[in-house]
C-alpha cells in the first residue's frame, strides 16, 4: 500500500508541475507563442530545408534516442537494399 501511495503522489506531483511550472517556463523563459513560425517553414528552400511530417521525425528521434540504429540499419538493408541503409547513417 505504501508503494502505491508514493507512486500515485509522484504521478499527481508530475501532472501538477507539468501544468504549472511547464506553463511558466514556456511563457517566461522560452517565450513560446502559437503565432511563431517554425524555422523549417520560415527558411524553406524546397531542397534540403523543408518541413517534415511528424511520423518521419518520430522515427528519426526514436532510432536516435532508443539506440536502435544498429537494428534499424540492417532491417532497412534487408527490405530495400544497402544503398538506403548507408544513406540513412
Amino acid at each position: 500500500m505504501g508503494t502505491l501511495l508514493i507512486a500515485l503522489s509522484a504521478g499527481l506531483g508530475f501532472i501538477v508541475a507539468y501544468h504549472t511550472y511547464g506553463r511558466w517556463l514556456g511563457s517566461k523563459i522560452f517565450r513560446l507563442s502559437a503565432k511563431a513560425v517554425c524555422p523549417s517553414e520560415r527558411l524553406n528552400d524546397g531542397v534540403d530545408y523543408v518541413p517534415t511530417s511528424k511520423s518521419v521525425v518520430f522515427g528519426h528521434h526514436f532510432t536516435s534516442i532508443a539506440g536502435t540504429g544498429p537494428i534499424v540499419g540492417p532491417a532497412i538493408a534487408i527490405m530495400w537494399g544497402w544503398v538506403p541503409a548507408l544513406l540513412s547513417v
